[in-house]
């Protein structure tokens, strides 16, 4: 695969010139020699690292600790809403995965914005993801201040917020091979502790064995007319719990981040996307299930990971302490894959014109440093969020997320439907990795997107999300205009690296490929 250079800054400096390194990443070094600050990314992740990088974003604070919130609303017919919204997510993903296999470079969905919908989307695009992975990572470090709590309740969740900044900051600025190693241990941790959940809270419910709750147990536990049946909150609930639901799958779309660093992109980026998006389903909807066999859905209550409270129910004394410390590293992996799409998207915006040129500097490394100092400064507010209004704050940050989530989804759907639309138009080679049921489902995806939006709206909790993305929003649009020049005003150039493909005849298209 060959290596990207990143485009040229709006106003290089004079007498750079770039130099490809040993190891193929470019670097800069001045016309007398000098080596001066390198600008480029490094190709050091495998499918294993990419596979395991989106598991650990989107199975972290969402599942382990969010889940209690969309139960709470819907009840058990919070399934559906995870249904539902895999499935929508899935197609997100493929959407992205198609355009990540044209154009493999750095700053993803934000340049693919920038090229098919023009530099202004580009902008807002990449910056509304900067946005969303703060947020999101704000939920996460708040999570962790909560989880520590378990252990050391007197001690002021802010202090914990404080150090895990620190820590994942200093992890972030290793190289990016060492980042994605660890990023799969800890997702190996996140996967075989839910594993072992489902596969235990399946021996208990049919061995009856240790449960402690009053009410009905298994599969009848669901439908259990003292809770108030499979929806207790009837359509308004399962409509309500979209708010929550979408942010536990939020951060997946990391994967089209790494498209600028995967070693052979057009191999790992399509195993991944394949493979990851059902899978966290299957763990989201099969976990969820297992836990309210178990406990009763009105008793989880957001105090405590539900997670937690299935092994006190069934009397373990040691596995509530071992669950925390699982869900402890599930929090501190969603931080660093946050911290790291935050900083990659913002060195493909400096790429384009639409973020200062430091944030184009990368260590020897290959990481960009600037944007990891910039990410761990700003989540220093959730330090001060914590320390001012630690109850309630969970929900207001997962809100805001979700829209930032959302937009960049819609975002990706829009850019798609115009590369393929242009690429018909223009009659270009077929896809390598096309989207499944195209156009309708991609169609219905977008549909469903634009609801969730909606129905930030209709609910109290929620409606403050709405209101500060609109606000966002605005910000942006008024930025691209005093501060945005030269090359940041034109659509970003993407190389097109799709190759030829050979269809059986029978596959063969008669017309212009789509």
């Amino acid at each position: 695969m060959t290596q990207h250079t990143p485009l040229p800054d709006p106003e290089p400096t004079a007498g750079i010139i770039a130099e490809s390194a040993a190891d193929g990443a470019p670097s800069a070094r001045s016309a007398d020699g000098r080596s001066a600050t390198p600008t480029a990314l490094r190709r050091g992740l495998t499918a294993r690292h990419i596979r395991f990088m989106a598991l650990g974003s989107a199975i972290g604070t969402g599942l382990f600790y969010g889940s209690a919130s969309a139960i709470q609303k819907a009840g058990p017919a919070v399934l559906i809403a995870y249904i539902i919204g895999g499935l929508a997510v899935f197609m997100v993903m493929r959407a992205l995965g198609e355009l990540a296999v044209r154009h493999p470079v750095s700053g993803s969905f934000g340049q693919y914005a920038g090229k098919y919908l023009g530099p202004r989307a580009g902008f807002i695009t990449g910056w509304t993801y900067a946005f969303e992975m703060l947020v999101v990572a704000l939920a996460d470090v708040t999570a962790f201040g909560i989880y520590m709590g378990f252990w050391f309740p007197d001690i002021p969740r802010w202090i914990w917020v404080l150090a895990i900044v620190f820590f994942i900051a200093a992890l972030n600025l290793f190289s990016v091979k060492v980042f994605g190693e660890l990023e799969f241990w800890f997702s190996i941790i996140k996967v075989v502790a839910i594993v072992a959940m489902i596969v235990g809270g399946i021996a208990v419910i049919v061995f009856g064995f240790g449960i402690q709750t009053e009410g009905a147990s298994g599969v009848g536990a669901l439908f259990d007319p003292s809770t108030g049946g499979f929806v207790p909150n009837g359509i308004e609930g399962i409509i309500a719990s979209f708010a929550v639901v979408m942010f536990a799958f939020g951060g997946i779309e990391v994967i089209g981040i790494t498209a600028g660093e995967a070693a052979d992109p057009k191999t790992v980026i399509p195993k991944a996307i394949n493979s990851v998006p059902l899978r966290i389903l299957l763990f989201y909807v099969l976990t969820l299930a297992v836990i309210m066999m178990i406990v009763p859905w009105n008793a989880i209550d957001g105090s405590r990971s539900p997670f937690v409270m299935i092994f006190e129910s069934v009397g373990i004394p040691a596995a509530p302490s071992i669950l925390n410390a699982v869900v402890i590293t599930a929090a501190l992996s969603a931080i660093n894959s946050d911290i790291f799409g935050a900083g990659r998207m913002m060195f493909g915006l400096a790429q384009q014109g639409h973020a200062p040129r430091a944030f184009g500097k990368t260590t020897a490394n290959g990481v960009p440093w600037m944007t990891v100092i910039v990410m761990a400064a700003a989540l220093l507010v959730g330090v001060i969020l914590n320390a001012v209004m630690p109850e309630g704050i969970f929900l207001v940050i997962a809100s805001i997320a979700t829209f930032a989530t959302v937009w960049v989804w819609l975002m990706i759907l829009l850019s798609h439907l115009r590369m393929k639309h242009q690429v018909r138009r223009e009659g270009r080679l077929p896809s390598e990795f096309p989207v499944p049921l195209w156009p309708v489902a991609s169609y219905v995806a977008l549909a469903f997107v634009v609801f969730v939006i909606v129905v930030l709206g209709l609910f109290d909790d929620t409606r403050i999300a709405l209101i500060v993305g609109a606000v966002w929003l605005a910000l942006l649009l008024l930025a691209y205009r005093l501060a945005v020049r030269g090359t940041g005003r034109t659509p970003a150039d993407l190389v097109d690296e799709t190759g030829p493909i050979t269809l059986p005849k029978r596959h063969r298209p008669s017309g212009p490929s789509r």
